[in-house]
């Protein structure tokens, strides 16, 4: 038998000049600074805000409070492990993953005291949510309403890819990001397309069968179109039932959290035109049960998919089809690992338990399931930022 070849490394942000060096060394002191200027927390919690800043740039890891719900649980993952060495010594997904939880220990959302339960990212989902480019985009589904329904659903499925470029945590270290189709002759934005190999895993329109389970990733902008594609499989007879997978707390800035859902449908019915029968539907399907938040620990674990416990990997299982939305999931779904750009995405992806797919826009260094032709266009370009920069983005199944 041929020995089966070593994983590549795991990415870590030890490197100077780095992805991921940057968003250790800069864009986690700027998310400190913005959630310090969005909320008048008292001095206490600004003391706890230095001391995490300072931690992370010049000091070693510290584990969480003894009494902390999930002390344990951080125990297992990976604080036993790594405390007291430096966050850049550390796999990159662990560090990134463990900051924000520090973060919500420094704002006090575990509590007790007046500042439990608050997210310190609201501010900034909700300043996005009623911006008036949202507006814009909501005005344009009575446009849409006049497609026939494939293409409705393609043009869905597409607003639903590439909405991740409205992830906050990406635009505070990021001035602009250039628009889809802009990325340089050879290069086609979008890298990969599997879409009509998706369309093939669900169930056809009217069969009101199937469960999708969807791993969402931002709130706001991003989370609004993922809600508008789920209402059109479900109002169309793709799906019987759509799981939808968000973060138990607050995480990564604007990950969606419960609190998000329901803000994202309420702004949607609060709207004109085609938009508040998207929301009037989608609250029904809540209220049924058709559409189903679910909330497992195991979303903000620092990490890969490949480690998922049981009860997590049963409903995949179960599942028709599973998508995982955004960058962050598709590094926990392949591995955050430093892979060749051509290493096959069924591959990589063999262990999960059921048909999966992943709609990301590319901010970060991980890729799989590129062609050769379309690496050597990539890299012709001569722009490196195309696996970071928010520019190219990516539709990939394994049945």
């Amino acid at each position: 038998m041929t020995p089966r070849a070593p994983l590549p490394p795991v990415l870590l942000g030890d490197e100077p000049g780095s992805f991921p060096y940057s968003v250790l060394a800069e864009r986690h002191p700027a998310i400190i600074r913005q959630v310090a200027e969005d909320t008048p927390y008292d001095p206490e919690r600004r003391r706890a805000l230095d001391a995490l800043l300072e931690e992370c740039l010049h000091g070693g890891i510290a584990p969480l409070p003894a009494d902390a719900p999930d002390h344990d649980r951080w125990a297992a993952w990976g604080t036993d492990e790594y405390r007291g060495r430096s966050w850049f010594e550390v796999p990159w997904l662990w560090s990134e993953s463990y900051f924000y939880r520090r973060l919500l220990d420094a704002t006090g959302w575990y509590g007790p005291g007046p500042w439990q339960g608050v997210d310190p990212f609201r501010p900034a989902k909700l300043a996005e949510l009623h911006a008036p480019e949202t507006d814009a985009e909501l005005a344009a589904l009575d446009r849409l309403a006049g497609l026939p329904a494939g293409r409705r659903a393609a043009a869905l499925l597409h607003g639903s890819l590439w909405g991740n470029r409205a992830d906050l945590g990406f635009r505070l270290s990021t001035a602009s990001g250039a628009a889809a189709g802009t990325t340089g002759a050879g290069a086609p934005p979008l890298v990969a397309d599997d879409s009509e190999r998706l369309w093939s895993l669900l169930p056809p329109p009217g069969a009101g069968t199937g469960t999708l389970c969807l791993v969402a990733d931002n709130a706001g902008r991003e989370l609004v179109p993922d809600l508008l594609l789920v209402d059109h499989l479900l109002t169309h007879g793709h799906l019987g039932r759509v799981l939808l997978h968000v973060k138990p707390h607050p995480y990564y800035v604007s990950d969606a959290t419960s609190a998000d859902v329901l803000d994202a449908v309420r702004r949607l019915a609060g709207a004109t035109g085609a938009a508040a029968g998207y929301g009037r539907r989608l609250g029904s399907a809540l209220a049924d049960g058709r559409l189903t938040v679910r909330v497992h620990p195991f979303s903000c674990a620092p990490l890969p998919y490949a480690d998922a416990p049981e009860d997590l990997r049963a409903e995949f299982a179960a599942a028709t089809l599973t998508v995982f939305k955004g960058d962050l999931n598709y590094r926990r779904l392949v591995g955050d690992r430093r892979w060749p750009p051509t290493t096959p995405f069924a591959d990589v992806t063999a262990y999960f338990p059921g048909p999966v797919a992943a709609l990301r826009t590319l901010k970060s260094d991980v890729i799989t399931g590129l062609d050769p032709a379309t690496e050597a266009a990539l890299d012709a370009t001569g722009r490196q930022r195309w696996r970071t920069g928010g520019t190219h983005a990516l539709i990939q199944v394994r049945a």
